[in-house]
């Protein structure tokens, strides 16, 4: 029997349930705050300059694939990919950088050129790494986590067993390699994961054979092009869409199951709900306490992973020691890291990351001139001020201008800052949160908040904060495996009926 579903938010995780609820024949409308589909993945658009508002890596384009081909489609019926080549740039200071090239011969030239031995080295960390993310991103991840017997199989546990596993990723690398450098180029991927490479598990060295082996891509037009994949898709197999329409309330009877949802301006039958909005926000704001599985201590005391300060700037000429990702490291690691993870406070010496699309894509910005879009990783619940922003906006251009040669301030056309106040209010991000929930063993799988509500039947979640965990293709598959989960269940109560 077809059933009533309305989806909560219209970005990556949302948009996935969507389209692959309304294939199984459910009537699914899809209910989004801002005017815009994509969550985070927006996109900007101002005097012929375009931004992607959020991810800007395209990685695992097997996950993508993977997606469309449940619909008959592939990534190319939408979009068009680039592989970049070099995959980006590393910027260590005192005039020494790094063109990460795409390729095994290439990559493995480029690593024996660094420290004699690391060729064969590159090889044995990435052929483990090839065991984990088959695992990981073929098994693991497209399981919705309610319990651990979901896991308890023997090639499952056996190829896990083959691998380093549970040491820190620091201590994995450290094993494979000695220039301080080509280390940090193998921990860069887990950044964003939400704890220190010394504290991540070196299961997450997955995240190198996706760097590495699996490429860097970039699909013409941007992350948005993605996005409007995606909506097409869920469109044509007849889902609907209420945009610039938020969702003030879900509404449950007697029995805790759920009736309703109301909107700003209407209120929507449903016989179940997927919220893909931040599930900190859904429990403790659309929710009458009765029907929330956890406590608002609960969340205060989770391990978020990064908030960001970012900077859209469009420029009036080119930035030629640019490339398309360069990610500055001329500062420590360790100590901003820190400052994000041990000690929460704006960093002292932060490092940040560029993404000049135009680069590859012109469109992306008027003839001569360059877009440019500045990502500073910082703590989440930090105060967020203007003065601030502007205090770190000169910071990250004092050393971008000694990087390109110039003081890029007064070619800059468009400025435009997005921090943790701009998360909370277009997200309503928990802490004005980036990327989500932090992926460390003690918030990995089952000890994640539930994909399915423990307390009001009908209530599902999908997304960042919910399994598998942050990033893009992590979203695209939660909205798969949150819509295989209802078939499943609904399957079931039919054949019981």
């Amino acid at each position: 029997m077809s059933k009533r579903i309305i989806v909560i938010g219209a970005g990556f995780a949302g948009l996935s349930a969507a389209a692959s609820l309304a294939q199984k024949g459910h009537a699914v409308t899809v209910v989004e705050k801002n005017t815009q589909p994509g969550g985070r993945a927006r996109v900007w658009e101002q005097d012929g300059f375009t931004f992607d508002m959020g991810p800007s890596f395209y990685w695992m384009p097997d996950v993508f694939e993977r997606f469309f081909a449940r619909f008959g489609q592939k990534t190319s019926d939408h979009y068009e990919l680039v592989r970049l080549d070099p995959s980006y740039k590393v910027v260590f200071g005192a005039g020494e950088e790094w063109a990460v090239p795409a390729g095994r011969q290439a990559l493995r030239d480029f690593f024996e050129s660094k420290e004699p031995g690391a060729a064969e080295a590159l090889e044995r960390f990435l052929a483990e790494a090839k065991v984990k993310y088959d695992l990981g991103m073929g098994e693991l991840v497209y399981r919705p986590s309610l319990n651990w017997m979901e896991y308890a199989h023997p090639g499952l546990i056996g190829g896990l067993l083959k691998t380093k596993v549970f040491r820190s990723l620091r201590k994995h690398v450290q094993a494979h390699f000695k220039h301080p450098h080509l280390r940090s180029l193998m921990e860069f991927p887990v950044l964003f994961l939400g704890a220190a490479p010394q504290n991540t598990p070196a299961l997450y060295s997955l995240m190198n054979y996706a760097d590495l082996e699996l490429g860097t891509w970039y699909p013409k037009g941007g992350m948005g092009r993605v996005v409007e994949a995606m909506v097409k898709v869920a469109t044509e197999l007849g889902v609907q869409f209420r945009m610039g329409e938020a969702v003030e309330r879900i509404e449950v009877d007697r029995k805790r199951k759920i009736t309703s949802v109301r909107t700003s301006s209407t209120t929507l039958p449903a016989d179940l709900v997927v919220a893909g909005a931040d599930y900190h926000h859904v429990e403790q704001e659309l929710l009458p306490l009765a029907a929330r599985t956890y406590s608002e201590n609960y969340w205060q005391e989770r391990t978020m992973a990064p908030s960001s300060l970012l900077f859209f700037l469009g420029f009036d000429r080119k930035l030629d020691r640019l490339a398309h990702h360069t990610l500055f490291f001329d500062e420590p690691l360790d100590l901003h890291s820190s400052e994000i993870y041990d000690k929460p406070e704006w960093p002292s010496r932060p490092l940040f990351y560029t993404s000049c699309a135009s680069k590859t894509d012109p469109g992306a910005a008027p003839a001569g001139h360059e877009n440019l879009v500045i990502l500073i990783p910082i703590a989440p619940g930090l105060e967020d001020r203007e003065i601030i922003r502007e205090q770190y906006y000169n910071i990250v251009m004092e050393r971008l201008g000694q990087h390109v040669g110039f003081d890029p301030r007064p070619h800059v056309v468009l400025k435009r800052s997005y921090c943790i106040n701009d998360l909370k209010a277009d997200y309503n991000a928990f802490r004005g949160n980036a990327y989500g929930l932090a992926n460390t063993i003690m918030q990995t799988g089952p000890l994640r908040p539930s994909m399915k509500s423990r307390k009001v039947k009908g209530l599902y979640f999908t997304g960042q904060l919910t399994v598998p965990g942050p990033g893009v293709p992590p979203a695209l598959i939660s909205g798969q495996v949150v819509a295989d989960l209802i078939e499943n269940e609904t399957s079931g109560q039919r054949m019981r009926a």
